[in-house]
């Protein structure tokens, strides 16, 4: 389950920092990789002068889990015009399995052409070879859910080096790494243009019903969601949400990206033109 919200300065609740403070419940502790047991946050940045959107990762399977953070990640660097594709997000996202999923961060920023994987697992000792194919501390239990071949990271770095971009890898303040990947900001201005370009449908349209206009506001102010939370968000039935999210993608101004939902350049013209 996904969860957005306005990080409103509030005191956090206090988590573990240390191995030895953490819940007995964590992983590394059993060898079982199956479950993510602690939530993930994202933390997308309009510009640094106001506070980020903070986006919750609920705890799941390793297979929802990693689908969840790496489809939601993706889909929030691209609403604010980031260049990094899936791919590369997803691989870096795997990752985390190596940190036992503990305490983890991402952060969105530059217009979405720079994003931070921070975590408080073991951390990366010899980062010049995790960056190398063939290095990996990958475990049998862990090589369930990952390929475990020390192919992520230097594919990651491989795309980053033809797309101008670069990923760095650095200790975390007190454990754990933080993985930073970015591409050459010039890479976002065509769909930037593509945007300031698009055609925009009049929101008087006959053909946008007020439903539809319901859910782009939604997909608007959220960045993106499962179909289940704009169901439930909307109260809608399961049908009708199904039904008026396909004729908002077959009208280009919604896609699917994995199993979140999110505006196209088109829908968020038009969904601006609701305000």
């Amino acid at each position: 389950m996904v969860k957005t919200s306005e990080f409103n300065g509030k005191a956090l609740k206090p988590t573990p920092n240390t191995p030895q403070d953490a819940p007995e419940t964590v992983s590394s502790l059993s060898g079982d990789f199956s479950h993510a047991l602690t939530s993930a946050r994202i933390a997308c940045y309009d510009d640094f002068r106001s506070a980020p959107r903070i986006t919750e990762i609920a705890p799941n399977t390793t297979a929802e889990f990693i689908e969840d953070l790496a489809s939601t990640v993706y889909a929030q660097a691209q609403q604010t015009g980031g260049a990094i594709p899936y791919t590369v997000i997803r691989e870096v996202s795997e990752n985390f399995i190596h940190a036992r999923f503990c305490e983890i961060v991402v952060s969105i920023y530059d217009g979405g052409n720079t994003i931070r994987f921070s975590d408080q697992g073991p951390g990366i000792p010899q980062k010049e070879k995790a960056q190398m194919p063939g290095f990996s501390s990958a475990t049998d239990p862990m090589k369930q859910y990952i390929r475990g071949v020390g192919s992520g990271l230097p594919l990651v770095k491989e795309y980053l080096s033809f797309s101008h971009g670069r990923i760095t890898i650095e200790d975390n303040l007190r454990t754990g790494a933080v993985v930073t990947i970015s591409v050459a900001p010039e890479q976002d201005q065509a769909p930037s243009k593509h945007r300031a370009n698009a055609p925009r449908r009049n929101s008087s349209d006959p053909h946008l019903t007020d439903r539809e206009k319901d859910i782009l506001s939604l997909l608007m102010k959220e960045g993106s969601l499962r179909l289940t939370d704009i169901k439930n968000d909307l109260d809608l039935s399961p049908s009708t949400a199904h039904r008026t999210l396909r004729s908002l993608e077959e009208e280009g101004l919604v896609k699917s990206i994995g199993k979140m939902r999110c505006l196209t350049d088109f829908g968020l013209g038009v969904a601006e033109d609701l305000l």
